[in-house]
């Protein structure tokens, strides 16, 4: 894989890639809970996968910042070894990673999600720097650009978490992320507020995992393959290309050149 990654790199070959670099990708993660099926590092390895391949597509106009391996997690504490930033943490973390690359003459990011906790945060963080810094600064859910193939795939009604479509595209990017002999349906509780909170109702707010499922995680996760999960994060690939591509106005640039 041919992909600018701070982690791998010397400040030699930095500065040599920062005269093609236009904007550095920042994998946002959790470590929280996933069911009995998924370790608790599954978000954090999720985005630097996911970053890491779109990085080698968009080489050498992308650089890959260290992956930032905590995120908003309260709904998840009650789970044994789950660790929650609050907002205002995982902003002021974003605040130093844009203040730094931007003093290396990087004007524009994107923090690429796996974390749905992380969004509300994200969608502030995007606001707040970009104008503090005067750049630009973008924010996307790692594979929710994969409209057509969730739909064509994944059948459970609510889904989300350590579901057919998570582990699917951890047995396609991360598949150590996946105790096989492990996987199960999410435990659903039947009652409860959460039914009424979730995203896209009439009214949300905050609600604990265990309120939603006994075992930390929904969907089925026994209908998940890593045919799926290649579906689903390669239509995620091509549609994030795609609109980075417009972004920074590189739409005319020969595509067989890039790595898509």
């Amino acid at each position: 894989m041919k992909c600018y990654n701070l982690t791998k790199m010397t400040w030699e070959e930095v500065e040599s890639a920062l005269e093609t670099v236009q904007l550095a990708v920042v994998p946002v993660g959790a470590h929280e809970q996933h069911g009995p099926h998924m370790t608790e590092s599954c978000d954090a390895v999720l985005a630097e996968k996911m970053a890491e391949r779109l990085g080698d597509r968009m080489f050498p106009y992308v650089l890959i910042t260290p992956t930032i391996s905590m995120g908003v997690s309260p709904h998840h504490l009650n789970f044994p070894g789950t660790i929650s930033l609050q907002p205002d943490t995982l902003i002021a973390i974003l605040r130093d990673v844009v203040s730094s690359l931007q003093h290396h003459g990087i004007k524009k990011f994107l923090f690429l999600n796996a974390h749905g906790g992380n969004m509300a945060t994200l969608n502030t963080a995007s606001a707040l720097l970009s104008k503090e810094f005067e750049v630009e600064v973008y924010y996307a859910k790692t594979t929710a650009a994969a409209k057509e193939s969730i739909k064509s795939y994944i059948s459970s009604p609510l889904f989300g978490h350590s579901c057919e479509r998570e582990v699917s595209e951890a047995l396609y990017l991360a598949p150590e992320l996946v105790r096989k002999d492990k996987i199960t349906k999410g435990e659903i509780q039947i009652e409860g507020r959460w039914r009424q909170l979730r995203p896209g109702g009439a009214i949300q707010g905050f609600y604990r995992y265990e309120e939603m499922t006994k075992n930390g995680c929904i969907g089925n996760a026994m209908e998940a393959s890593r045919e799926i999960g290649e579906k689903i994060v390669e239509e995620a690939l091509n549609r994030l290309t795609e609109e980075l591509l417009e972004l920074l106005d590189l739409e005319r640039v020969n595509i067989n050149e890039l790595n898509f």
